[in-house]
């Protein structure tokens, strides 16, 4: 069984890519694959209510006094664990419009409000949650660290970076109470896996973690032939005619918007550049993205060009909150490049999604970066503005440099196959399943 912690979030993470990928990689090992989810209580009575309400989470209204009662009765009934049932998946709500966002699954469950209830139960009370299970399964591989457990099985848990340790000041986390839950995971899980060894470091020095306790498994990069093969011509229609850009004449950032990306200098560069090519910036805006887009809302990212006899403004910056996947995938091979100059990776996807999808990259020097992207990419100083805006110039001007780390990059992305991924997580789940002494 895997969470569906960030699978229920409507516009995806990177952690719900993980844990997309997980479930197929798991699937593929010959196992059952169970899905748990946290989703909004549902009728009890009607299993055709609880497949809709799992794609829908509005199915009942709630009285404002009977909500309150609930999170007060929620809250304080968390010594007595968490229940979790099957949710019917039978076919009857029409879920094509999900399927880019389902993992694989051979059954789904649903524990109410599981994962608000156990961070508030852990929050106020101290409290580690304990779901339970008619049918627990051999393992439960928890994709971030939850303050949960399932009764009656193994618990692994991935560490993607210890970021609120490391760089604290780009998050919102309470640290006190964010160190003391991975303490807490560190030395209760089965076992910890992480997605690079710059991240298996900072666990086993920042935490104490027992180097035999934590596996490095890294990521496998996929995406399906359908979108990573569309024919040129195709990608080409699909990003001129729906953005109005021009077909490999902008560079792309994605990810989500926050202060440990780093957008704020990598659009200082951009501007100091003086490069005329549109930079595009795809992503959601989440904690302190005003401060990282403080400088789109300035005049001097216009710039005025002539169209025949008329003058137009044209916006050198453009921003777009979110892209569906397929659309995405259109976007990245569309662009001269991808500006990638994060602060700190775990892993660093959208870099290796590039490198697969052909188009070259430009990052950063620090973190697991280095070692994820290897000579494929152009790396810089994502302190370093100036050495960011010669970057920037080199990749507009260059055809040569960008042609070489197109070629690199598809090499590099192969190594983290699917397969390659299997036999690290195969490796992983033997040793854990294996008798204790």
């Amino acid at each position: 069984m895997i969470d569906g912690y960030n699978l229920g979030l409507e516009k995806g993470t990177g952690v719900a890519t993980y844990a997309r990928n997980l479930s197929y990689c798991v699937h593929a090992l010959g196992h059952d694959v169970s899905v748990l989810y946290g989703g909004r209580r549902a009728p009890r009575n009607s299993a055709l209510l609880k497949e809709i309400a799992f794609f829908d989470g509005s199915v009942d209204e709630e009285s404002v006094w009977l909500a309150r009662l609930r999170v007060v009765h929620e809250l304080f009934g968390t010594p007595f664990g968490y229940s979790a049932t099957p949710v019917p998946m039978t076919g009857s709500v029409i879920s094509e419009g999900f399927k880019s966002r389902m993992p694989y699954f051979d059954g789904i469950w649903n524990s109410p409000n599981l994962f608000t209830r156990s961070y508030n139960a852990f929050k106020f009370l101290r409290h580690f949650g304990e779901v339970r299970l008619n049918d627990a399964p051999d393992l439960m591989h928890w994709t971030y660290p939850l303050a949960l457990r399932v009764r009656g099985a193994r618990n692994v848990y991935t560490f993607h970076d210890l970021i609120p340790l490391r760089l604290p000041y780009t998050t919102l986390d309470n640290k006190r109470r964010y160190l003391r839950l991975c303490q807490r995971l560190a030395r209760d899980a089965a076992h910890i896996v992480t997605v690079s060894e710059n991240s298996r470091k900072d666990i086993i020095n920042l935490l104490g973690v027992d180097p035999e306790h934590v596996t490095n498994t890294y990521q496998a990069v996929t995406i399906p032939d359908k979108y990573r093969n569309k024919p040129a011509e195709v990608v080409k229609q699909e990003v001129e005619g729906t953005f109005g850009l021009r077909y490999q004449q902008y560079f792309l950032f994605f990810g989500a918007i926050e202060p440990k990306k780093n957008i704020g200098r990598m659009i200082e560069a951009y501007l100091g550049s003086g490069i005329a090519t549109p930079l595009v910036i795809v992503g959601a805006r989440a904690w302190k993205s005003e401060q990282e887009l403080r400088l789109l809302y300035e005049d001097h990212i216009r710039s005025l060009i002539t169209v025949g006899d008329e003058t137009r403004v044209k916006r050198r910056v453009i921003q777009l909150d979110y892209a569906p996947f397929p659309l995405l995938v259109s976007l990245i091979r569309g662009a001269k490049a991808t500006f990638f100059p994060s602060l700190y990776e775990g892993f660093g996807l959208p870099i290796l999604e590039s490198m697969l999808l052909g188009t070259p990259v430009l990052s950063s020097n620090v973190s697991s970066v280095p070692e994820v992207a290897g000579d494929a990419a152009y790396l810089v100083d994502p302190y370093d503005t100036r050495a960011m805006a010669q970057a920037m110039r080199e990749f507009d001007s260059n055809e040569a440099l960008r042609t070489d780390l197109s070629a690199r990059g598809t090499k590099r992305a192969a190594l983290f196959s699917e397969a390659s991924y299997q036999q690290r997580l195969a490796d992983v789940y033997r040793r854990v399943a294996a008798p204790r002494p």
